[in-house]
């Protein structure tokens, strides 16, 4: 009995001593990996992958952002894809609750919104201000991606929290927009 108590004595103390060095070695190759993201270099992301493969491809900078959201706001669509095969969380919030959806709709990229709802996104997922990657594409006026979105199922009457206007609200008070409004209208509800 004693020896068992000292074992788990030591076992705790272990870890205890541990835990520090494992944080800061995994905060260490999230920086690592973050910036090699950031820098564009692909050998050294598949190398860290490579040794690490869990964990890291969701890492977050220290204001919050993923890599995935990252590369889709640089527009990089070749690092989107390759982010999202290896395993990045299509919904995962980066920066001021920014979702990799939102993201995309707010640069136009329509083949990563493609890829993000094959790979599960909610369509109807929301940033912080409760903006749907619909209620971007309005305020934007990106035709297109409105039409994708709608296919895809995205709800047009799903308000956000900032005014309380839903994607079909903000294109009925775009008079500059009048096309988005009338995708919106022309789409049919599903039964």
């Amino acid at each position: 009995m004693k020896r068992l108590i000292f074992t788990i004595a030591a076992t705790a103390a272990l870890v205890a001593f541990a835990s520090p060095a494992a944080a800061q070695f995994v905060s260490s190759a999230s920086r690592d990996f973050l910036d090699a993201v950031r820098k564009a270099d692909i050998g050294t992301v598949q190398n860290l992958l490579r040794n690490r493969p869990t964990g890291l491809i969701n890492a977050k900078t220290d204001d919050g952002n993923t890599a995935l959201i990252m590369v889709i706001q640089r527009r990089d669509d070749d690092w989107a894809a390759f982010l999202l095969d290896k395993g990045a969380d299509p919904d995962l919030p980066g920066k001021g609750g920014e979702i990799p959806l939102t993201a995309a709709a707010r640069v136009g990229a329509e083949s990563v919104i493609d890829w993000l709802i094959s790979l599960g996104a909610k369509v109807d997922g929301t940033n912080r201000q409760g903006e749907t990657a619909l209620i971007v594409a309005v305020q934007l006026r990106e035709a297109a991606i409105v039409r994708q979105l709608l296919a895809a199922g995205a709800n047009p009457d799903k308000t956000d929290h900032a005014q309380g206007y839903s994607a079909r609200d903000y294109a009925a008070r775009d008079t500059r927009g009048r096309e988005i409004l009338k995708i919106i209208t022309d789409k049919k509800p599903k039964v």
